[in-house]
This record gives structure tokens, C-alpha cells and sequence, in this order.
């Protein structure tokens, strides 16, 4: 929104003991989306229902796994689950979905006094017993020690197993009376929940119910596969995805955000930095300078139009013949996307509509892209501004707008490695020898092998053919 309304941004944020301030200026600075960012962490199924071998493989099994497949929605909805690795893992997964199955026709004697028990089996010792039988699974690995829910149950039941300290670690009594004991309340809030529309439970970090059951769970778990148990308060952490506020970092970076705003209100933007604060390193600020905007960046680095009409009267193919070909000098080839695709060369069902007809009103971007061939011409993506028309236009359909300079998209150049292998010009033949150091020299700034013992490994074919160049290294940009 500030992009779009052309005004700075002071952006901060803090993480534990780490913060970080950047300004945003458009067309000055880099925005968030300049530079790639993390995608969320997330892990093969096979690994959190067969393997674990972290707490936080068991955390997961536990709130993404266990508690939705008896409270909540199955487990392919869970974002936690990775499925790319299920084709080479066909049997397996098969299993899996069998014991899924399992469960669901344990969910049906929720409230049932043997509910517990039959969890309690079927999970901790049913499946890991199966486990075991697959024998060329643990043969690199510690086997998995089964549960019974008989010995435990057998145990006197200490009046503070029910409420232990969240700050230190169960035992393995501990866990199990707190995992029958928060079944028992879910199952209760789920059988009262049956009586209205909504009859699923979700897991809520501040949620003692669900929070008991899944720290209880994924204890025993652990337990079974030999990996060190959590706290209540550390399984909080990793299941509710928190770093802890720290009030001294989120002071310094307030305070951080005010002197680079100062530069901004002086219009001395260009003496604003990146600041980043850090408890690891020697010094606990750091700065470097503003960046520039990324040319290929699909969030600044586009062209921006504000477009004044009456969303009632004018057409789409107005906008594209007068205002896209007429005025900005775009080809056919294009694509316009509101909030789904509303025009393209092949698809023109929506020329004759009016604006106001297609859901498109004052405020609205609408997103357009230059679809043609050429590589060379093709522009950036344009966002057009709705805008209601002035009062002394009212008699119009809209305004033509100013022509503006739409600029080229940055095409990538070609990496070394790709003209070596196409076999095009780069100063030597596509079949000799590549001199490891200097390429390395040209691709990278910083150069930093992982392991100076190390040699670059090649494979060389022949003289004339193709080589493929496997250097070891991780380029850094």
C-alpha cells in the first residue's frame, strides 16, 4: 500500500534478541519482496509417522497428526505434512493411511470409558510394534521401545501428575496421566460441541486443553523413539511457532526506527541505512547501505498508472484498445487479471462488459502483462488504479490518461555454466578444460569454500563433448 501510494516505509521487526529496521522508499530503495524469503519449514510424512528423530519430529506427529485425526480435520489438510516424497514411499504411505483409518474408528468411542486406553494402544504401542516388524528400517537406527497402557494405568496416580510444572521435564508417568487426563477434557468438549454446527477443535498454543495433550503426546513419543523429552513451555514454543519478546531488543529497534525517520522527513533519504541488531556478533549494531530496488521484483518493480472513469460506462475493450494499444502502445498480446484473469488474446468474453459489471469499483488494481514473443521488448507488469472520475469530467466515460514509460523487463544473463554447456562462444572450446579458481572468482564476490581440504570434483568427458562442472562450492548472490 505505501508503494502504491508513493509514500515511505519505515519496516522493522524483532526476533528474540534480533531486530532489524530498512527503509522503503519506491523507485529508491529495495521493498520486502525484493529479496527471497524463506519458505515455511515443513516435513516428509514418512519421517514425523515412521522416523522421528528430533522433539520437534514428535511435536508435529502430536499437533499435526494425533490431535487432528481425533479432534480436528485430517491430516492432509495439515501444512506441516510434506508429501512430495510419497511416490518413493508407496508402501509405506499405504500403511500409513491404514492407520489413519484405525483411528478414525477409535474417534467414533470418544466419551466411551475405554476411549483412552484404545488411543493409547493403537498409537504408542499397535503401530510402533509394526514398526518394528519392518526390520531393514532399524538397522542403521535405535528400534523404538513400545508402551502398554496396562503397567502405567497400574500406577498410583500422584494428584500433581495431573498439574506438573511447565518448566521442567515430565517423566514418564507424568505424561501419561497428563495425556488421559486432557483426553479426557477434549473428549468432553467435543461431545458438547456435537450439539451445535461447528464439531472440530483446533490446536491454540494458549488453549491448556490442547496445549496438555499435545506436549503429553509428544513426550511419550519421544519416549518410544529414544529422542530427549520437552517441557510443557518448550513444546509451546516450537508447537505455536514463538520466539520469545524481548522488551530491550523491541526497544532499541523503536528507537532505531525513529532516527531513520528523522532522515526521512529531512528528505535525506540517501543517509538512511539498514540497520540489524544482533546479541552474536562483536558489535551489537550493524548498518549497511539502502539497496536499490530489484528491476525483477513483481511487487515494485512494475509500472504503476492511476486511471480516473465511470466504472458504470466505460467497457474492458475500451480500456484495452484506447488506453493499453492507443496510448501506452501495448500489442494484443496481453493479460489483464482482477481478481482472476478477465482478459487475454484468447480469451475475450469480457470486452463488452462495463467495469462495474465485472466486480471492478473505485480502489480496484487492476494487473496487466505483456504477453508477447519477444523477449527483448517485453515489458514489466502494469497496475492500473481505479479512480472515480473528477466532478468537472462527469460527463466522460473516463480520462485518457498520460503516457508513461512502461520499461523493459531485465532479462537474466546467461550463466557460465549454461553457455558451457550449450556449447555457445565464452572464449574457449565447449569441450576443454574449465579453470575452477577463476570461475569461481567471476561468479562469486565473497569467495569462501566450505572445506579447504576439499578439491573441486569434474567430470570430464571426452574431447568435443558436453563437460558438467561440479565444484563443490555454494554460490552466494
Amino acid at each position: 500500500m505505501c508503494l502504491a501510494a508513493d509514500v515511505p516505509l519505515i519496516e522493522s521487526g524483532t526476533t528474540g534478541f534480533n531486530g532489524q529496521v530498512q527503509v522503503i522508499s519506491k523507485a529508491v530503495t529495495e521493498c520486502y519482496d525484493c529479496t527471497t524469503k524463506p519458505v515455511p519449514k515443513s516435513f516428509p510424512v514418512c519421517t514425523i509417522r515412521s522416523t522421528p528423530s528430533q522433539p520437534i519430529h514428535c511435536i508435529v506427529w502430536a499437533k499435526g497428526y494425533l490431535f487432528n485425526e481425533l479432534f480436528g480435520a485430517p491430516e492432509d489438510e495439515a501444512p506441516e505434512f510434506d508429501h512430495s516424497e510419497d511416490t518413493e514411499n508407496a508402501q509405506e504411505i499405504k500403511n500409513l493411511r491404514q492407520e489413519a483409518r484405525e483411528l478414525k474408528g477409535i474417534r467414533e468411542t470418544l466419551g466411551q470409558p475405554e476411549f483412552a486406553q484404545n488411543v493409547f494402544e493403537k498409537v504408542f504401542n499397535k503401530d510402533i510394534t509394526r514398526l518394528l516388524e519392518m526390520k531393514d528400517m532399524w538397522k542403521t537406527r535405535k528400534p523404538p521401545t513400545p508402551l502398554s497402557f496396562k503397567p502405567l494405568s497400574s500406577i498410583p496416580r500422584d494428584t500433581r501428575s495431573s498439574c506438573p510444572s511447565e518448566q521442567k521435564i515430565w517423566t514418564l508417568e507424568e505424561n501419561f496421566w497428563v495425556f488421559c487426563d486432557s483426553l479426557d477434557r477434549l473428549s468432553l468438549r467435543t461431545l458438547e460441541l456435537r450439539s451445535g454446527e461447528d464439531t472440530l477443535l483446533s490446536f491454540d498454543k494458549d488453549d491448556d486443553d490442547t496445549l496438555d495433550f499435545v506436549a503429553a503426546s509428544a513426550n511419550l513419543r519421544s519416549q518410544i523413539f529414544n529422542i530427549d523429552c520437552q517441557s510443557r513451555f518448550d513444546i509451546k514454543q516450537m508447537a505455536g511457532n514463538i520466539i520469545p519478546a524481548i522488551a530491550t531488543t523491541n526497544a532499541i529497534t523503536a528507537g532505531v526506527c525513529v532516527m531513520q525517520a528523522f532522515k526521512v522527513i529531512k528528505q535525506q533519504i540517501q543517509d538512511a541505512r539498514m540497520v540489524f541488531l544482533s546479541m552474536s556478533g562483536d558489535r551489537g549494531l550493524t548498518t549497511e547501505p539502502l539497496r536499490n530496488p530489484n528491476p525483477s521484483c513483481q511487487v515494485c518493480g512494475v509500472a504503476r498508472l492511476d486511471f480516473e472513469c465511470d466504472t458504470s460506462k466505460i467497457r474492458l475493450g475500451e480500456f484495452i484498445k484506447v488506453v493499453l494499444q492507443d496510448v501506452l502502445e501495448y500489442s494484443p498480446s496481453v493479460s489483464i487479471l482482477h481478481d482472476k484473469l478477465i482478459y487475454d488474446e484468447e480469451y475475450d468474453d469480457n470486452v463488452d462488459a462495463s467495469f462495474e459489471t465485472l466486480g471492478i469499483t473505485e480502489g480496484s488494481f487492476l494487473t496487466v502483462m505483456d504477453e508477447s514473443d519477444d523477449d527483448q521488448s517485453r515489458r514489466v507488469n502494469l497496475i492500473a488504479r481505479i479512480k472515480n472520475l473528477p466532478p468537472n469530467e462527469s460527463g466522460q466515460s473516463f480520462v485518457k490518461p498520460t503516457r508513461i514509460d512502461i520499461p523493459v523487463t531485465q532479462a537474466q544473463p546467461p550463466s557460465l555454466d549454461s553457455l558451457v554447456l550449450s556449447g555457445k562462444d565464452t572464449g574457449r572450446k565447449a569441450g576443454s578444460h574449465v579453470n575452477s579458481d577463476v570461475e569461481q572468482s567471476r561468479k562469486r564476490k565473497a569467495e569462501d569454500p566450505l572445506d579447504s581440504n576439499q578439491e573441486p570434483s569434474k567430470k570430464v568427458k571426452a574431447e568435443g563433448e558436453i563437460i558438467i562442472i561440479d565444484d563443490g562450492y555454494i554460490e552466494i548472490d
